[in-house]
């Protein structure tokens, strides 16, 4: 039976499409198989009413890994990143925090909450920098195991080691605190102002089934805090076209460098015969063989759907099953005829070009995870909000604006006798509710709605149990051990399966690193 493919890709997200470019790049001939009728997982854009094109998912990029860029010359397929300027707090007593990437601007906000915050703003920026610094070469390292005696792992654990040891005793200090406190916590030790706290802490749970004072939301907060744009440490931006222009330029330069696509492709099995991954079967009934099987979708899809009883170890398997997923979030996306109006800072400008968030108090986050924590979606939500219209006007008719909002909680696991089908009118008002109490005018002017709960994103983009990050960014499911211990190496028990998405190492977000780290490990191993 002739090999037809060098490589078979199950999934055309983004990390897919980044890993299907490098093989082809590096001569392979590579097939990508998405089960939608459009590309980019979940970084995918979709005119969901006619002349609206939305974010569905993913809403901004940050974490886009620099090399990816240089080495598949993401500009010259379209790729254009437009920046994301701040991030505007209202409050419910009328006042407002809105922080812009002007240094000097930020600190005169700030400093009218508060003096000693200003003063700590600038010395937080110093801090974490040194420990982006430290984090930074990780992103880049297929991760050691550190229970083996192979002399390559025992050498990068050397290295993180001094590089540990050539940190001030302070950084030191700063970053065992990072890698074990609750965001809410390392913030007290910091500043004193509380719609500051809130706001910062807000990135600490993204993708995570935990509150602001949940240990190990620091180093969430460390992973966002590392956003990078042409290396520009903690910039945030927009892709033109949405996030679905990050997809479909890597997609350009997957199909320039040789790479074929099929969409509506659904994949039902993956073929193994004697132990070796040879190919895969689609539910329409063809097979496709290759002598590299790379699976861009999340663990419980590869091992447990695509593979039969008895094709893994067991102890493996036990290790997929307690593989936490456990998505937290939803989106509401709106189609509006004007602009929103908040009534702490009425009328359109340029507060509303950046992230509008509705975290106003530390104690308002944590009693939005407390109705998570106990099986339902929360009354009043975080909400980060972005209107991408005002910096690309390519996504919305003239005069009219999409705003994207991203919510905790919304578990996907609920207490007995609800289900998110009932439920998803509900969700979708609570969100228009809770952000019309800064905004009245909301109501109003909303055209369109388009709620996505979590079961909708396990079902319609294959994110079980709806996280965005294909797994919980949790400490015991990172580095060496994401998705499981002694596998962070995107290999997997069988021959020739490889994993490539983000519930491998470095994690979610839109950065692509899985996918390349994974294809520069397909061809060390010589395919």
């Amino acid at each position: 039976m002739a090999n037809s493919y060098d490589a078979i890709v199950i999934g055309g997200g983004h990390n897919g499409l980044t890993h299907a470019a490098y093989l082809a790049r590096a001569g392979k001939k590579v097939l990508v198989l998405e089960r939608r009728h459009v590309l980019g997982g979940a970084a995918v854009t979709e005119e969901v009413f006619p002349g609206f094109k939305f974010s569905v998912c993913s809403y901004v990029v940050s974490l886009l890994r620099p090399e990816i860029i240089r080495d598949l010359d993401l500009p010259r397929h379209g790729l254009e990143i437009l920046p994301l300027d701040g991030t505007f707090t209202p409050m419910p007593s009328g006042d407002y925090l809105w922080r812009v990437n002007d240094h000097g601007k930020t600190h005169r906000e700030i400093a009218r909450h508060s003096r000693l915050d200003a003063e700590a703003y600038d010395e937080f920026g110093k801090a974490m920098q040194p420990m982006c610094h430290f984090v930074k070469p990780i992103m880049n390292m297929v991760p050691p195991d550190p229970t083996g005696f192979n002399p390559k792992d025992l050498s990068k654990l050397l290295f993180l080691a001094r590089r540990f040891q050539k940190l001030a005793s302070e950084d030191r200090y700063n970053l065992v605190q990072l890698m074990t406190m609750s965001a809410a916590d390392f913030l007290d030790q910091w500043f004193e102002t509380d719609v500051l706290k809130a706001t910062m802490s807000a990135s600490g749970i993204i993708g995570t089934f935990l509150g602001v004072r949940s240990p190990g939301t620091a180093y969430v907060l460390l992973h966002h805090y590392m956003g990078e744009i042409d290396g520009a440490f903690r910039a945030w931006g927009f892709a033109r076209g949405g996030t679905g222009g990050i997809s479909n330029a890597i997609a350009e330069a997957a199909v320039e460098a040789g790479v074929e696509i099929r969409k509506q492709a659904t994949v039902a099995k993956i073929i193994v015969k004697n132990d070796r991954a040879v190919g895969v079967a689609l539910q329409n009934g063809d097979e496709v063989y290759g002598k590299v099987i790379s699976s861009s979708v999340d663990p419980r899809l590869t091992f447990i759907n695509f593979l039969e009883n008895g094709e893994l170890p067991g102890e493996f398997l036990d290790e997929v099953r307690r593989y936490k997923f456990r998505g937290s979030s939803g989106k509401v996306n709106l189609a509006l005829d004007a602009l929103p109006d908040f009534k702490c800072m009425p009328g359109p400008g340029a507060h509303l070009r950046g992230a509008i968030s509705i975290s106003p108090a530390v104690e308002y986050m944590e009693k939005a995870y407390d109705d998570a924590k106990y099986g339902t979606f929360s009354r009043r939500p975080y909400i980060d909000m972005v209107i991408p219209s005002l910096t690309d006007p390519s996504v919305a008719p003239p005069g009219k604006h999409v705003m994207s909002c991203f919510v905790q909680y919304a578990p996907y696991k609920l207490k007995p006798g609800l289900n998110w089908d009932d439920l998803k009118e509900d969700f979708g008002n609570t969100v228009i509710d809770t952000i019309s109490e800064y905004a009245p005018n909301l109501k109003n002017i909303i055209l369109h709605k388009q709620v996505v709960t979590p079961l909708d994103l396990e079902r319609e983009w294959g994110l079980s149990e709806g996280n965005i990050f294909q797994g919980e960014l949790s400490l015991e499911q990172l580095f060496f051990l994401r998705p499981a211990p002694g596998w962070a190496r995107f290999r997997t028990p069988i021959k020739n399966l490889y994993m490539c998405g983000s519930a491998t190492h470095p994690g979610g977000g839109i950065m692509g690193a899985p996918g390349r780290l994974s294809a520069l490990e397909v061809l060390k191993d010589g395919i």
